[in-house]
């Protein structure tokens, strides 16, 4: 068991082995040529950690102790800690995973009727700095490698195995940018969509990004069958950037470009993230002017009744306000839901948990 080190300490003395999560198949099947060794290894090993979901490479029993020897010394496999577990009376649990540098992260399970969601995330921290979100707390602190979003999933699917459940779906919404960790936010969508890997559908994989409109255009590029989002909140750009600085830097047209270049590019539907929040932007007018901004777009939007974050001083807008929103929204002809409450009874808003045990990570 790694000894729990200092800030200062895991910068300048720990030398962190690179998580052989990070590794798609065909990379895997690359590193082992270097090594001699036949390309079916890679799946063997692929096997043991994505099927039989193995702790320490020992237990990898059909591989040379020699192999097994060489792939602990190159690649490090248990990447998280689980420092706190909370669970809610709905199902829903929220782990805050500790890294080898000491940093911390949250990941959420999310029980539906449909099956069971992960959300991951993506960052130490977020450099966006969305005024309502708990995860910009001081600021980014590092990326995270691919294989430590993989581990996320992958341990939470452990956590799963002890009742014969499965993670179903994956939803890329936790802490951070995904778009502003786009590559190793790429290589986990190949690794889990792999089906010799976590082999969740691609369909069944949603990535939601405030608005890096270069990424989009690379994403939509991409062409790949994962579901998109778009973390809106506001439907004009003064209340927007007010909402989301990110929004001074990429504009809301040239934001709604890009959207349309998604959706003409691959034929795909995008859902716009709303969150409601009280007084600010969730008014009739905000609705019709939101109905405005998208129409004609293939689109749907996800209204998301906020949680109250105390470093934040937004409120819950009122019920009967949510519903008369919809309406107008419905009234306009736009496909639109309110997403279903869950974890209220826990420290559910992204970055909460996180901002309330690890609070010198988030002055």
């Amino acid at each position: 068991m790694m000894e729990k080190t200092t800030k200062t300490e895991s910068k300048t003395e720990l030398i962190q082995k690179p998580s052989i999560y990070s590794l798609q198949l065909s990379e895997l099947k690359e590193w082992l040529k270097e090594y001699n060794e036949k390309a079916f290894r890679a799946e063997q090993i692929f096997d043991w950690l994505y099927k039989k979901r193995v702790s320490d490479f020992a237990q990898m029993s059909n591989l040379s102790k020699n192999l097994r020897d060489i792939l602990s010394e190159h690649f490090t496999l248990t990447t998280l800690k689980t420092i706190i577990q909370q669970e809610s009376a709905d199902g829903t649990i929220k782990f805050l995973f500790e890294l080898h540098d000491g940093y911390s992260i949250e990941t959420v399970l999310m029980r539906h009727d449909y099956g069971n969601s992960v959300c991951v995330t993506t960052q130490v921290g977020c450099r966006i700095g969305c005024t309502f979100c708990a995860s910009t707390l001081g600021g980014l602190k590092r990326h995270l490698e691919a294989g430590e979003i993989v581990a996320q999933v992958v341990k939470v699917q452990q956590a799963l195995d002890e009742t014969d459940e499965r993670v179903s779906s994956i939803v890329i919404m936790g802490i951070g940018e995904p778009f502003d960790n786009f590559d190793n936010m790429l290589s986990f969508l190949k690794i889990i969509n792999h089906d010799q890997g976590l082999n969740i559908g691609a369909r069944h994989i949603t990535v939601s990004t405030s608005g890096i409109i270069p990424k989009i255009y690379q994403f939509a590029d991409e062409n790949l069958q994962i579901n998109f989002a778009i973390s809106l909140h506001a439907p004009n750009t003064e209340l927007r950037s007010r909402l989301m600085p990110i929004n001074k830097a990429y504009k809301l047209p040239d934001l709604m470009k890009a959207v349309r270049y998604y959706i003409n590019k691959t034929g795909r539907r995008v859902s716009f993230e709303y969150g409601l929040f009280g007084g600010v932007n969730d008014q009739v007018e905000h609705a019709k002017e939101l109905a405005q901004l998208i129409k004609g777009l293939k689109c749907h939007v996800n209204l998301i009744p906020v949680n109250y974050v105390p470093e934040r001083d937004y409120v819950r807008t009122p019920r009967d306000q949510i519903f008369l929103f919809e309406k107008t929204l419905k009234d306009a002809g736009v496909n639109v839901t309110i997403r279903r409450e869950q974890g209220s009874d826990i420290d559910a808003a992204c970055g909460q948990l996180r901002a309330k045990e690890r609070k010198e990570e988030t002055r």
